[in-house]
């Protein structure tokens, strides 16, 4: 450092990572702890706190004593001294080994001055470096005798793939699942029936909006089951909300969605996986006209920048990662983020976008809005039909495909298909009922009256040939499992 240097150092005063003492006094380890778990900082010896520099004497001595005094630190701290002029200049570079202590105490800076910490800010400071994991800790409101049903147990060994001849505590044990006879949190998510019981903010919410804003809901899904079931759930939602595309040919039928499903497992297993699950927010998904949103509170866990994602993983949940690994829900640690990218690339479709700051990381993959089927918040209701089918690829939801299916057995009306669809009225219904008229699948019973009463709903000619379609590859996907 030189002496221009030191001046500019000096001139912006005291704060988050600069430090001015007059000498060498017992609060110099205080100031270096604090550094030491922040991200750095400089404490200049021989600076008034007014700015004035007034130096101090026997450079090479103080050098030794403050050496010494970072070895004494747990773990040991690094410090580079030198003297410029009159003063001596301590650098304290971002530690790798945190958190820092010195005589037992922990210290953090808080704005321009070091605090020492408390029994709860150690704790919080400990999760937030990684040296605690939440999924790790035990779970006190999980009665391993009552909460612990052989239904949820059989379904657990039967996706994890174990014996069944091993004992359940000796499994528990052996995955770490258990500590100190209570089970850890990552059991308990993967062993309960209502996961809000033992995790309030560990349910997931799955949003269907109208056009491209949060304005309008047109379908909302709130899952409160065991981890490995939400996945499931998240993964079906989404591919029950999002087209596929049915492209006829000469041997059949191909079904494409019209997002990589393998991506999209990919971004859902890793907001699971990687969550802050001391947050009280929860993961949301959304789907929008234009995108596909992935919301997992807690930012990137520490040691970890967004330039990092695709090339390394600090997993925050380690132990829930493994038990999504013996599942075979993730592959291999560090995969996730490339393995998107890669997948949407492969599919050609654009890569989704990652967003990340201190509290949430968003996963967004863009979609073409006129594929979407989902209207504009401006757009109307679809009114009149087209003459003759649509030729090419179709784009048909899942909604509309149980529509279709439910009026080849019979002809209904609107309240008939709602009720053996198990449904409630809504506007996304309405308009799937409208596509399917506007597509020519199906047609009124009573064409002159539209808003008739006795109005119901019959499949056409060319919904025939596309459910023959259904038919014919539903069986083709049954022999090739065979």
């Amino acid at each position: 450092m030189t002496s221009a240097e030191l001046r500019d150092f000096i001139s912006l005063g005291e704060g988050f990572t600069i430090e001015f003492k007059r000498s060498l006094t017992t609060s110099i380890s205080r100031e270096l702890c604090a550094f030491a778990n922040s991200s750095g900082g400089y404490v200049f010896i021989g600076v008034e706190d007014s700015g004035v520099i007034c130096g101090v004497q026997k450079h090479n001595k103080l050098k030794s004593e403050l050496q010494s005094i970072a070895r004494s630190f747990d773990p040991a701290l690094i410090i580079d001294v030198e003297s410029v002029d009159t003063v001596l200049a301590l650098s304290v570079p971002p530690q790798n080994s945190k958190p820092y202590s010195f005589s037992g105490k922990f210290y953090l800076r808080d704005g321009a001055s070091s605090q020492q910490m408390n029994r709860n800010e150690i704790r919080e400071f400990f999760f937030q470096e990684g040296v605690i994991h939440f999924d790790e800790t035990p779970c006190d409101s999980f009665n391993l005798q009552k909460d612990l049903t052989k239904e949820m147990w059989q379904s657990f060994i039967k996706k994890a793939k174990i014996p069944e001849n091993i004992e359940p505590m000796q499994v528990l044990e052996n995955l770490h699942l258990k500590k100190d006879d209570k089970l850890t949190y990552a059991g308990a998510w993967m062993l309960t029936k209502d996961i809000t019981k033992y995790s309030i903010s560990a349910k997931v919410l799955c949003a269907l909006f109208m056009g491209t804003t949060r304005t309008n809901i047109l379908d909302r899904q709130e899952y409160t089951d065991d981890l490995y079931s939400i996945y499931q759930n998240i993964i079906n939602y989404l591919q029950a909300k999002l087209n596929t595309e049915f492209i006829i040919t000469g041997t059949g039928r191909i079904e494409r969605l019209e997002l990589p499903v393998d991506a999209l497992r990919e971004a859902v297993v890793n907001a699971l996986a990687h969550r802050d699950y001391r947050s009280t927010a929860c993961i949301q998904v959304h789907i929008f006209r234009d995108r596909v949103e992935i919301i997992s509170p807690g930012g990137l866990p520490a040691g970890m920048t967004k330039k990092d994602l695709g090339e390394k993983s600090i997993p925050r949940n380690p132990l829930l990662f493994g038990i999504f690994f013996r599942m075979d829900v993730v592959e291999q640690l560090g995969s996730g983020i490339k393995r998107i990218l890669e997948l949407s690339r492969e599919y050609g479709t654009p890569e989704p976008v990652i967003e990340t700051d201190n509290n949430w990381v968003t996963v967004t993959f863009p979609r073409d809005p006129a594929k979407a089927g989902i209207p504009e918040e401006s757009e109307g209701p679809v009114k009149g039909t087209v003459g003759g089918p649509v030729g090419g690829p179709v784009s048909l939801s899942a909604l509309k495909q149980k529509i279709l299916l439910q009026c080849e057995k019979e002809d209904h009306s609107r309240d008939e298909l709602l009720k053996v669809m198990d449904m409630k009225a809504s506007g996304y219904f309405k308009r799937s009922l409208s596509e399917l008229i506007k597509n020519v699948y199906l047609e009124y019973t009573i064409p002159e009256k539209p808003g008739s009463r006795l109005q119901k709903y019959r499949l056409t000619e060319t919904g025939k040939s596309l459910i023959e379609e259904l038919d014919k590859t539903k069986r083709k996907d049954r022999n090739e499992r065979v």
